[in-house]
């Protein structure tokens, strides 16, 4: 491979290993800094959050929170919403206990149930745009799949100039 070849493939690969750590620090590496990503699923929130944004949470003491804000919280086991709070309400046998009744903003009603404050996972911190849709598709199989073949591609390119180069160099003291 001459030299110009090599510093072009060297610049390519080291651009898509740049560009796997940026994605791998957005998706993973916000974990470790008290954020975690949830992808927008659905139109509720629009125009504050689109569909297939990756909005990042952060937890937050529920007794702080008030109407407006906008919180992200438990339905199910597997399944969280992002709503905005329309009215806190204290449960009228157990003042320490709080439930929030919420609304998505692109919706015309209120939220069929109250959120209790234990199902409250936190509240958006910021978002991007279209990343949702890559973190949904990385975390569920065939997307599973082809990001682990896609970084064995990539570190398959970054080292084999050098296995050429190895195996050249051998022949060529032969």
């Amino acid at each position: 491979m001459n030299k110009t070849a090599k510093k072009i493939w060297d610049i390519t690969t080291t651009a898509l290993v740049v560009l796997v750590v940026i994605l791998a620090t957005l998706l993973v590496g916000a974990r470790f800094i008290g954020l975690t990503p949830f992808t927008v699923l659905s139109g509720s929130m629009e125009p504050t959050y689109h569909v297939g944004a990756l909005i990042y949470v952060k937890k937050v003491d529920p007794y702080t929170l008030e109407a407006g804000d906008v919180i992200t919280y438990s339905i199910s086991e597997k399944m969280v919403a992002t709503h905005r709070i329309v009215e806190v309400v204290p449960d009228e046998e157990d003042p320490e206990v709080i439930r929030f009744k919420t609304k998505g903003d692109a919706n015309e009603a209120e939220d069929g149930s109250l959120v209790h404050y234990k199902n409250v996972q936190g509240t958006p911190i910021f978002t991007i745009p279209y990343l949702g849709y890559i973190a949904n598709y990385i975390q569920n199989p065939p997307g599973t799949y082809f990001a682990i073949a896609a970084a064995a591609i990539i570190l398959l390119l970054i080292f084999l100039p050098d296995l050429f180069e190895k195996e050249k160099k051998e022949t060529d003291e032969k």
